[in-house]
């Protein structure tokens, strides 16, 4: 019961009752009523007291303490910052020089006011010994204006000046106050003179460094006000020295607030210098891969060929773009393809550390630099389409993609880095065309190459289209009739300057220069024209490349003239590639889908020869399959007839018109017919011909052919 009680009345120390039972005498309150329990819980009340009392000293005590270690680390530069203390570093190289000459010129004078008055050692010898120190301190600070020094030899600096700005304040104020007493009032007032200026200047010329600064006011001031204290009848000197004082720390505390500003302004500088640097780095690296962005890659690449000499090492560009990502991206999902990108880069990287540097350009693109000659870039580059071509896992599934990747290589110096990436990338166009999977160095062939493909470019950029431009035809028959069916436009470009130019050279030149617009365009409203002249149970089909497919203005520009021809939407039918539907498969299947809804029919042609599946047959508005000619004729087309014959009936059983390509001989064209091939094309048939030998052929053997088997 006693600790109860003791437990309930010791919380209530701050009430009345208790208070008044503190003020009462020991000896009443044992006598009294509360008895033992109530002395004891007010002997607690007074004990916790005392130990609030203890707590609050000890609390106090520590602040102090935290307050004086702090001020030790700031008058020690211990936390000073790396960019504050270089700033305040290469300030001061500046203003000690000054410093040091207000004091030799103050010293000089002050010791001529006193020559003659004081002994020569205080009035000549001293000032002197102090003018020489200042000239060799200048001399010092001067020297290090040309030095570079780090963070550790900055604070060392600091700090001795720090020390020794001390020890030169003492040593001063030490000959001064000697001088007082020499000389009468005129000299007094030069010392209180010499203090008050010395001060001041001492306190603007090491405003860079507050810490020596206060240490400097505080042992110049005051020893000079307590000297004059206990100076006898010197009370005017008292209300200088007081004066000085004043004005000293008002002047601190302005150098402190504008120092503070300045570390301000300082810290603000170095944050945005960091940030400047982040962002230059954020915007020179790719954000998916980590690797460096195409921006970084041409800068670094116009450095290393400008740095670059006569007898500089080889140097190797290469662009690697990757073989059916785009079909897994499209299958996937963007997610899944942004993590196999991410896996190529970290392949890339491991594959290229120590010999070469990689970048990712954009998209399913990716270059590298390296040091070395074709051979060993191409040694190199063989292992690495290798690596790439590994499988790559995401969720659990394993998808398998290649690259391919042109090469090219300079000795010596070369002005143009565009130019070496070029032929890296003309090199790169050759090996998806003809080395798929495969590196291609750029060779003498391919400069070659490059200079017709340019004579072709800049033809076509001034060509006449309408007189330069033809089409011709080729004919398709019917199996079971013989009877033309159908007819094929192929363009034909005959330039005043190049002559004959074959579709397999300009076409792809046209595409890679933005002209193929203009040509597809020109050359559908040739075909239309002539679509007109045929009779109504010819089809004419016309050809669309990957980049017209994809491309809506094209698109857009070919229903229209289609709607204005006349023509029955439905004789036309447009063929395309598989690869042209791989390219964009959505953009494929939107433009298909405009086309067929207007009422045309669309056929896949060179079938076999890609990557297409029966979910493209389903999935596109597909009428037509035009089987290729390595199906039918060559050396291989004999071993090829049991999958020409499983082409023929999948057609047959998804009711697709099915149309063999390349038939040359009586043989074949008999096999296609047993087999159920639906129409034929080939030079037994016809080879390609202008509009105007048309009507000839139709009128010709095989017209008479067709009409036996009739």
């Amino acid at each position: 019961m006693r600790d109860r009680r003791v437990s309930i009345h010791a919380p209530q120390i701050g009430s009345m009752s208790n208070i008044a039972l503190l003020k009462t005498p020991m000896r009443k309150i044992r006598n009294s009523r509360y008895g033992v329990a109530t002395w004891h819980s007010t002997h607690v009340a007074t004990r916790n007291i005392k130990t609030c009392r203890v707590s609050v000293a000890s609390i106090l005590a520590d602040a102090g303490w935290l307050m004086f270690l702090k001020a030790m680390q700031w008058l020690t530069l211990s936390s000073v910052d790396r960019e504050l203390a270089q700033k305040q570093f290469h300030d001061l190289r500046s203003q000690i020089p000054l410093l040091y000459t207000l004091l030799a010129v103050n010293a000089v004078a002050l010791g001529y006011t006193h020559y003659g008055v004081a002994p020569d050692w205080m009035s000549v010898w001293v000032p002197g010994a102090l003018v020489i120190v200042g000239v060799a301190r200048t001399i010092a600070w001067i020297r290090c204006k040309h030095v570079e020094h780090d963070q550790t030899v900055i604070i060392r600096h600091l700090r001795y000046t720090t020390v020794l700005g001390c020890l030169i304040s003492l040593a001063y104020i030490g000959w001064s106050l000697g001088l007082s007493n020499f000389g009468g009032p005129d000299e007094r007032a030069h010392v209180a003179t010499f203090v008050g200026i010395t001060v001041m200047g001492c306190i603007f010329c090491l405003s860079p460094l507050p810490q020596s600064a206060i240490l400097v006011a505080a042992l110049t001031t005051t020893p000079y006000l307590v000297f004059c204290l206990l100076t006898p009848g010197s009370g005017i000197y008292v209300a200088i020295a007081f004066n000085i004082v004043v004005v000293t720390l008002v002047v601190l505390r302005v150098l402190m607030n504008g120092f503070s500003a300045f570390a301000d302004l300082v810290l603000s500088r170095s944050e945005a210098a960091r940030l400047a640097r982040e962002v230059t780095v954020l915007a020179h690296t790719d954000m998916l891969t980590g690797l460096p962005n195409r921006r970084r890659f041409f800068t670094d690449l116009e450095r290393r060929i400008a740095g670059r000499g006569a007898n500089s090492e080889p140097l190797a560009v290469g662009v690697i773009d990757l073989d059916r990502f785009k079909a897994a991206n499209d299958t996937y999902g963007h997610v899944v393809g942004d993590q196999i990108l991410a896996e190529v880069g970290a392949r890339l990287a491991a594959e290229l550390e120590g010999r070469g540097s990689v970048a990712r350009l954009g998209g399913d693109e990716f270059a590298f630099v390296m040091d070395g000659d074709g051979e060993a870039a191409m040694a190199l580059m063989s292992g690495v389409c290798q690596r790439l071509a590994e499988p790559y896992m995401a969720d659990d599934i394993a998808i398998s993609i290649g690259a391919s990747c042109g090469i090219a290589t300079i000795e010596g110096a070369d002005p143009r880095s565009a130019t070496l990436y070029e032929r890296a990338d003309y090199a790169l166009y050759t090996s998806k065309s003809t080395r798929r999977g495969l590196p291609t160095l750029y060779s003498e062939t391919h400069e070659k190459a490059v200079r017709s493909e340019r004579a072709i470019e800049a033809a076509l950029q001034v060509a006449d289209l309408d007189a330069e431009l033809a089409i011709h035809l080729q004919p398709v028959v019917d199996t079971r009739t013989h009877g033309l069916s159908a007819v094929e436009v192929l363009a034909r470009w005959t330039s005043p300057t190049l002559g004959p130019v074959s579709p397999a050279v300009f076409v792809p030149v046209a595409e890679r220069t933005g002209i193929v617009h203009r040509l597809t365009v020109k050359l559908f409203e040739m075909a239309l024209a002539q679509a007109a002249q045929l009779p109504e149970a010819v089809s004419v089909c016309f050809n669309l490349s990957a980049h017209d497919l994809t491309s809506p203005a094209t698109i857009l520009s070919l229903v229209s003239a289609l709607r204005q021809s006349g023509v029955a939407p439905a004789r036309i039918v447009f063929e395309l590639t598989e690869t042209a539907m791989l390219r964009d498969f959505t953009a494929a299947r939107e433009s298909l889908g405009m086309l067929s809804a207007l009422g045309a029919q669309v056929a896949i042609d060179d079938f076999g020869t890609g990557h297409a599946s029966l979910s493209y047959l389903r999935e596109l508005p597909i009428h037509r399959v035009k089987i290729d000619r390595s199906f039918v004729s060559g050396d291989k087309a004999l071993a090829r007839r049991d999958l020409l014959g499983a082409v023929i009936a999948m057609c047959r059983s998804l009711d697709l018109q099915c149309v063999a390509e390349g038939v040359e001989t009586e043989e074949q064209m008999a096999f296609l017919r047993t087999a159920g091939c639906d129409a034929l094309q080939g030079y037994l048939i016809a080879r390609p011909m202008p509009p105007a030998a048309l009507d000839d052929w139709m009128n010709g053997p095989r017209a008479r052919l067709a009409a036996g088997a009739a």
